[in-house]
């Protein structure tokens, strides 16, 4: 997949994006936590099938300014921005992970500029707080000054024991036992994670995500008029199945498609080809 890589950059802020394929109907994705404009994981079925998919590293990610971040309304203004700087009218809109809290409020008070909402494995209302552990742990692994230790030692890690670290990172996404895991696993899932870790980053990201998910609201996903697919692995280890079941009690036009990927991941293992092939359709 080529690649172009660009920035957009207005009020002494940045907002770094990437664009693949140069026609097409444009998909805008926002993409999970600890990842940037360089995001693959999903893309390459949208190429096949001709989209042109626009991804922005989102606030604190990549070169993207982490002011743009200070709440979900001042981010999704500058999204909007860069879609008039590229001449980009309406979008089907993927939202991701961490990403999700981004494509909700996007959608929610941006109506017409989004054809379709689709949530995949998507934070839709509060997520960690303050009290959590993990929380906590993620206030020291992934705070700046910490963070590129963290990747680059986790990186150096599973390049060396790419069969160890999957194993040991598994739990973080998935609620099945190895065991079951494996038997859902397809043959490339170790290196797939092993390049995954080899392009993560955090900067400031990540904990400007843990602050804007008590930002997003009901009245925000009530608002959402668009067709929305709502995809969420049962065995989702990261984000809990609620926030599928929540986003589809209150998005209206909404329709749930529950997996049954080995967890939070749904782009890969043996029904990563559903997956795919249940948002084209969704999509088309």
């Amino acid at each position: 997949m080529e690649r172009i890589i660009g920035t957009y950059d207005v009020d002494n802020q940045t907002i770094e994006y990437s664009i693949i394929g140069k026609e097409g109907v444009p998909v805008l994705v926002m993409h999970g936590g600890h990842s940037s404009c360089y995001e693959k994981f999903g893309y390459g079925s949208l190429v096949e099938n001709g989209f042109k998919i626009i991804t922005p590293s989102r606030a604190g990610y990549g070169k993207t300014s982490k002011e743009i971040g200070e709440s979900l309304s001042k981010a999704c203004d500058y999204y909007l921005g860069l879609l008039n700087h590229l001449g980009v009218e309406k979008i089907h809109l993927i939202a991701v992970s961490a990403g999700g809290p981004s494509g909700l409020y996007f959608a929610s008070h941006y109506p017409e500029r989004v054809k379709t909402l689709t949530l995949q494995s998507a934070v839709t209302k509060e997520w960690h707080t303050p009290k959590d552990k993990i929380y906590k742990i993620a206030q020291i692994l992934f705070r700046p000054s910490m963070e590129r230790m963290t990747w680059k030692l986790t990186s150096s890690m599973s390049n060396r024991f790419p069969n160890f670290m999957f194993k040991q990172m598994t739990p973080s996404f998935s609620k099945l036992p190895y065991k079951k895991i494996k038997e859902k696993m397809a043959d490339e899932d170790v290196d797939e994670i092993r390049r995954m870790n080899n392009r993560q980053q955090s900067g400031y990201g990540f904990l400007i995500d843990l602050s804007q998910t008590k930002e997003i609201t009901i009245k925000d996903l009530k608002a959402i008029s668009c067709p929305t697919l709502i995809q969420h692995s049962k065995h989702d280890g990261s984000v809990p199945l609620e926030h599928a079941y929540y986003a589809h009690q209150q998005i209206p036009d909404s329709r749930l498609c529950l997996l049954d990927t080995w967890g939070h991941l749904i782009w890969l293992g043996q029904g990563s080809k559903e997956v795919n092939k249940k948002l084209i359709e969704f999509l088309l």
